[in-house]
């Protein structure tokens, strides 16, 4: 390959990946193109891309951006597979994966580059139960409000308790029934 189709590769992905923090490495050899074909437009629906990359060239490309660390990873045929959607994540690549790997026995991990940690083909599972940032950002929320809540329901119980008892005392009188004192 020539230096000047080299240096557009590079290029391209420099463009392709700009702005990404972490992808998943699968390897994914000998199998059906059907079934390729199947795995991509199922990953593009969930807003999800797969790539053939070429390692030198991403190699370069990477360096210096926030999937520098992902070059260590990058031995033999890659494919990369990275969120492109707001509502995607590189869990949510991981979590897809895990599921598409089920299906299709040949699909292989590579490995995994999240927010400056590296994943092993063996630690993909755990990356994958991870919580999304949704998911993450819902436990902090519910977190600040447990001790509110529990405030809440310390202030009003005693409060029910009352109500509850005017209530009883009301029905009585109500049915002409006379109150007793309680000792």
């Amino acid at each position: 390959m020539s230096k000047p189709v080299k240096n557009l590769i590079t290029e391209s992905y420099k463009k392709q990946f700009e702005g990404l923090s972490g992808a998943v490495l699968v390897d994914i050899r000998g199998i059906e193109s059907n079934l390729t074909n199947e795995l991509r437009a199922d990953l593009s629906g969930k807003q999800i891309k797969i790539t053939i990359i070429k390692n030198s060239l991403a190699k370069q490309a990477f360096e210096g951006t926030g999937l520098a660390g992902l070059g260590d990873l990058l031995d033999g045929p890659n494919a990369m597979v990275y969120p492109v959607g707001e509502d995607a994540s590189v869990v949510t690549v991981a979590r897809e994966m895990i599921d598409w790997a089920k299906k299709i026995q040949k699909l292989q991990f590579k490995g995994a580059f999240m927010e400056g940690i590296s994943f092993g083909p063996d630690e993909i599972k755990k990356l994958s139960e991870y919580p999304t940032k949704d998911e993450a950002k819902a436990q902090v929320i519910q977190i600040l409000l447990t001790p509110g809540k529990k405030l809440a329901g310390s202030i009003l119980g005693p409060g029910r308790k009352l109500a509850s008892i005017i209530k009883t005392i009301e029905e009585k009188l109500e049915k002409g029934e006379t109150i007793a004192k309680v000792a």
